[in-house]
C-alpha cells in the first residue's frame, strides 16, 4: 500500500465516496438560505467552525503527504478504522438531526418557546453533535495515518467546539433559563458519565 491510502486504489474509492457521502447534509445545512449566516446568540462561532474545521483539513492533508516521517505504523489498520469511525460520526450526526428538528441550526439560534431536547443521544450528553464531530475528525486523521494531521484536526476541534459549546450554552441559558439549568445537571456536556 503506498504511504498515503486516501489518494491510492482502490482504497482512495472507499475514502472519497465516505467523506461525500458524511459532508454533504453538512454543507446543507450551513448554506440554508432560509437560515441567516448568524446572529446576535451566535457571536461568529459558525464562521470560526467552518473555517477553522477547512484550515485543518487542509492542513492535515498537507501535512500527510509532506511530512512522512509523521506517518503512523499499521496504516492499513488506521485506514479502516479511520473510515469506521467516520460512517460513525456521520450516523451519530445525523441522529443528532433528526432529535432536534427545526432547532439544528448552522449559527446558534434560540427561541423562547424552544423545547429542550433529552431524547436519543441528547438523554446521555448535552453536545452529543459536536461529539459525532470530532469522531468524525478524528477519522479523517486516522485515515491518513499521520499524527501530525490527527493532532492539527483534534486541535482545530477542541477550539472550535470549545468555543461553540459556550456560546451555545449562554445562549440556552439566557433564553430557557431553569429548564437548560436542570438539563445541565443531568447531562455531561461530551461523553456520557464522564465529561
Amino acid at each position: 500500500m503506498p504511504s498515503l491510502a486516501v489518494y491510492a486504489w482502490p482504497y482512495g474509492l472507499f475514502f472519497w465516496a465516505v467523506i461525500f457521502w458524511a459532508f454533504a447534509p453538512e454543507f446543507r445545512i450551513i448554506s440554508r438560505k432560509t437560515e441567516p449566516l448568524t446572529s446576535a446568540q451566535d457571536a461568529g462561532s459558525k464562521g470560526l467552525i467552518a473555517i477553522g474545521q477547512g484550515l485543518a483539513m487542509f492542513a492535515a492533508f498537507a501535512i500527510a503527504i509532506t511530512v512522512p516521517s509523521a506517518t503512523l505504523p499499521y496504516r492499513l489498520w488506521l485506514f479502516w478504522a479511520g473510515l469506521a469511525a467516520m460512517i460513525g460520526g456521520s450516523l451519530l450526526r445525523r441522529h443528532c438531526w433528526r432529535m432536534l428538528g427545526a432547532s439544528f441550526t448552522g449559527a446558534v439560534i434560540v427561541r423562547p418557546d424552544q423545547l429542550i431536547v433529552d431524547r436519543g443521544a441528547y438523554r446521555y450528553v448535552r453536545h452529543p453533535s459536536y461529539t459525532a464531530g470530532a469522531i468524525l475528525f478524528f477519522g479523517i486523521g486516522l485515515a491518513l495515518a499521520n499524527w501530525i494531521s490527527v493532532a492539527v484536526l483534534m486541535g482545530a476541534v477542541l477550539i472550535v467546539y470549545g468555543y461553540r459549546v459556550g456560546v451555545e450554552e449562554r445562549a440556552l441559558l439566557a433564553t430557557r433559563g431553569d429548564s437548560y439549568r436542570s438539563y445541565m445537571s443531568r447531562t455531561k456536556r461530551f461523553v456520557p458519565f464522564l465529561f
